[in-house]
């Protein structure tokens, strides 16, 4: 595994990265740093397989591992090719550009941008994407209230600052090397949690006890807050990481202006929509949210229990089945209470195993998140 002081240390003899001299640098309109691609797509009339929604592209990651199919959606798409940037034009301020893998068609509320070689290096391109530089001047430009939306028409007139072409290389070099090491962290972690989730059903199956519907088990909280909210954090299904078991982001109740649910601190908290994304976790904080989470509380069996079922891939299988509703299917208490799980005579086995995993994702996170932050602060070095 690559380095990072190392690769830091050489490239600082090269560059004063503290130091930045930029005055031989260029200011560039967007339109002149990246195409904006606007080819149409027919999801009922194209031989392309691949469809990529917002929801497919995760929140500060260049990287898109999702995708759905021409069966998912309706209505004018958006064409993309491999290495296309597929930026979230809606919402900017949940910071979603990913790169393309394949060739395809996305929602119309993204841009496909494609890096113009004369200006800019397409590797570093995704990284000038990512900078607080381009990402606050994006939401300062969106418009609209509810769901605020850029305009390329705005967009394309705004102008950065980027470093001339003989040192771009040296630049895309560093954080790609950064962003291996990130890559290399989520997928220990994705790992883990795939052998954790085996290993949790093989230990379920093995220990004594008696089937019961989730709807014996949880007990729904409908607690509400009316706006202006008196508990200051916000919890959006944007904060919630998939397969994540707690949630540490959360926004400002201020700019929540609707009624929300009340979470209080250890409650359980499920999202009903978009089931097959995995979202689920036990509260570490007080907060008001979203009214797309279901709150609980638990009988028969401990949250922690509960939460490990509820992030298994037997019942993402079973909601994702039983969701209702074809953009946005999703589903309801009813739903999840006909779904049967082993109530344990004794949990605790199970938990204890379960927590060595857990120790493993904590310091896959502590790492990813350590690498994230280095490659922010360099990024925002440089642009």
């Amino acid at each position: 595994m690559t380095d990072v002081k190392t690769d830091l240390s050489s490239f600082d003899s090269r560059l004063d990265l503290k130091n930045l001299d930029k005055s031989n640098w260029k200011t560039y309109r967007f339109d002149e740093i990246a195409k904006n691609i606007s080819e149409r797509v027919d999801p009922n009339n194209t031989d392309l397989k691949v469809y990529i929604g917002l929801e497919h592209i995760d929140s500060e990651s260049l990287h898109i591992k999702r995708h759905g199919t021409p069966d998912d959606v309706n209505g004018t798409k958006l064409k993309f090719y491999k290495g296309d940037i597929i930026f979230g034009r809606r919402r900017a301020y949940q910071r979603k550009a990913g790169i393309a893998t394949w060739d395809g068609f996305c929602s119309a509320h993204a841009l496909v941008l494609r890096a113009n070689p004369d200006v800019i290096d397409p590797e570093l391109f995704p990284f000038f994407l990512h900078s607080d530089l381009f990402m606050n001047r994006a939401i300062d430009i969106s418009v609209g209230s509810l769901s605020p939306t850029i305009n390329w028409g705005t967009l394309k007139h705004q102008e950065f600052l980027i470093p001339p072409k003989d040192i771009q290389s040296r630049f895309s070099e560093l954080f790609n090397s950064i962003d291996s090491l990130i890559e290399a962290d989520v997928d220990l972690l994705s790992q883990t949690r795939i052998t954790k989730g085996i290993d949790f059903e093989s230990l379920v199956s093995s220990t004594s006890g008696e089937l019961v519907p989730l709807s014996k088990i949880l007990k729904q909280k409908k607690g509400k807050s009316p706006a202006p909210h008196k508990r200051s954090k916000y919890i959006g299904l944007e904060h919630i990481k998939s397969g994540a078991y707690s949630c540490s982001e959360f926004g400002d109740s201020n700019d929540a202006q609707a009624q929300c649910n009340l979470v209080d601190k250890g409650d359980l908290c499920y999202s009903k929509l978009r089931p097959y994304l995995d979202k689920a976790f036990i509260a570490d904080f007080e907060a008001v949210s979203t009214t797309e989470l279901l709150i609980y509380e638990t009988t028969l069996a401990s949250k922690s229990y509960v939460l490990h079922h509820l992030h298994s891939k037997p019942f993402i299988n079973y909601v994702t089945g039983k969701g209702f509703g074809t953009k946005m299917p999703r589903v309801n208490h009813k739903i999840i209470g006909e779904y049967n799980i082993k109530v344990l005579n004794e949990e605790r086995t199970v938990l204890d195993k379960m927590a060595l995993y857990a120790n493993i994702e904590k310091s896959a996170l502590i790492k990813i998140g350590q690498n994230k932050c280095l490659q922010k602060s360099l990024n925002n070095k440089v642009f």
